[in-house]
């Protein structure tokens, strides 16, 4: 069989799988089983094992758990309502606070949450009510929340950045410095929407009663008091990142106990939630590796069969020159973003996009920026955004998935006016890993 041939039937049994519901941890590793039986023999198969022990035995993977637990910890502490209330009470004046507030937040707690869909969860049940309760439209309501809780695929210490840097072999340091400017970016994209069209139609977005915000200076520096802590545990990670005093795995490290010191501080902490985190951040880490090793193991045996380098050819063969091929990377990142989980796509595209975009001479630290902010778009781009489902949980009866998706289209134009922006110029996401100091 044609490799040409081979690649239209592998990706067609794992979009069928997909459809028909399938998990996709297990559609990709019968898939790989049943391909190294056909092309090769049964011998083939301990090559699998050994490549999922391969994978176990990797200390990055480490900085995975550490960091779900740090995040785990702070939202059992409530971070999240404390982070919403100071943010609320410093930009409830402005036209369309609330949901200013909301993505103000939802970009706070990114830098303390790697972990998607945690978010969306927390931003569902604090804001969610309040916002509706105030006579906030459906569709800025829904949006915000959706897109703000996606900032933690893009901003560190993100997780997707992780298992970038250990598919391509590149510093998640510098890939966590990357991601802040681009993060910023569409946060700041996010808030001036918000702003512009609460302006544009008062009527989706009320003014918030006066006596709700008429408190003094004094007091509002008040509300940050209980975010001291939390703040300096997300600034002791990236810092020492930056500072090249850690690894990633050391900081995640710092992570985890500077966000039990924090809870213990303010007393938020209790045995009962630290428990809860333990088994949140089991569950999670689970679910990742689970992914990690099928898609792996997919990714290996197509390699041998002579799939990859295949593909290598045919990008290089396309006509734009090394622009028309990296566009056409990002194409098909937003095309399988809408079918396929953002680990799916990392395990079965960087093997060979990653080589081709440094043979073409593209920075892969910034290739990684790009995926991120294309996965960013995969997670709330209909039929399968994530975000949509993960609000839905969160959210009253009369709220249905299609209002959901109705309200994210403007957000998702903003994330490809912030992609094109970052295309454009790669020093928004390269400056600052260029000015780290190296451990």
């Amino acid at each position: 069989m044609s490799l040409g041939y081979l690649t239209l039937l592998v990706f067609g049994a794992l979009i069928s799988a997909l459809i028909v519901g399938l998990p996709i941890a297990f559609s990709t590793g019968a898939i790989a089983v049943v391909m190294a039986v056909w092309l090769f023999d049964l011998n083939t198969l301990n090559i699998i094992v050994s490549r999922v022990f391969t994978l176990m035995g990797n200390n990055i993977l480490l900085a995975v758990p550490l960091f779900i637990l740090m995040a785990s910890i702070l939202e059992k502490a409530g971070i999240a309502e404390d982070i919403f209330k100071a943010a609320y009470i410093w930009s409830g004046k402005i036209r369309g606070g609330l949901a200013v507030a909301v993505v103000i937040s939802c970009a706070l707690m990114a830098t303390m949450v790697g972990v998607i869909g945690a978010e969306i969860v927390t931003m569902g049940v604090v804001a969610l009510p309040a916002m509706l309760k105030r006579g906030y439209g459906k569709s800025l309501t829904l949006g915000s929340i959706c897109a703000g809780g996606g900032l933690s695929t893009l901003i560190p210490p993100s997780v997707v950045f992780i298992m970038y840097a250990l598919t391509a072999g590149t510093s998640i340091g510098q890939l966590y410095m990357a991601g802040v400017f681009p993060g910023l970016l569409l946060a700041s994209l996010y808030i001036g929407y918000i702003i512009l069209i609460s302006y544009l139609k008062p009527e989706i977005a009320p003014s918030a009663p006066p006596e709700e915000l008429n408190i003094s200076f004094v007091e509002k520096l008040a509300y940050l008091k209980n975010l001291v802590l939390p703040g300096l545990v997300a600034f002791s990670v990236l810092g020492s990142l930056y500072l090249g005093w850690a690894t990633p795995t050391e900081a995640a490290g710092i992570g985890v106990v500077g966000a039990l010191i924090a809870a213990i501080i303010n007393r938020r902490f209790t045995w009962r939630g630290l428990y809860l985190a333990v088994i949140d951040t089991t569950k999670v880490t689970c679910m990742l590796y689970w992914l990690f090793f099928g898609a792996s193991v997919l990714v290996g045996v197509y390699t041998m069969a002579g799939g990859t380098a295949y593909l290598k050819e045919l990008l290089l063969d396309l006509p734009g020159g090394r622009w028309g091929v990296l566009i056409t990377m990002n194409l098909i990142w937003i095309v399988l973003g809408c079918v396929i989980d953002w680990i799916g796509i990392l395990l079965l595209t960087a093997p060979v996009f990653v080589p081709v975009a440094i043979a073409l001479g593209f920075d892969p630290i910034w290739l990684g920026v790009l995926f991120c902010m294309n996965m960013q778009i995969s997670y709330i781009s209909p039929p399968f955004g994530p975000a949509a489902f993960y609000l839905k949980g969160a959210a009253p009866d009369n709220i249905s998935i299609g209002d959901i998706f109705k309200s994210v289209w403007p957000f998702l134009g903003l994330q490809l006016v912030a992609l094109g922006l970052v295309m454009a110029f790669p020093a928004i996401a390269l400056w600052l890993p260029q000015t780290m100091l190296a451990r």
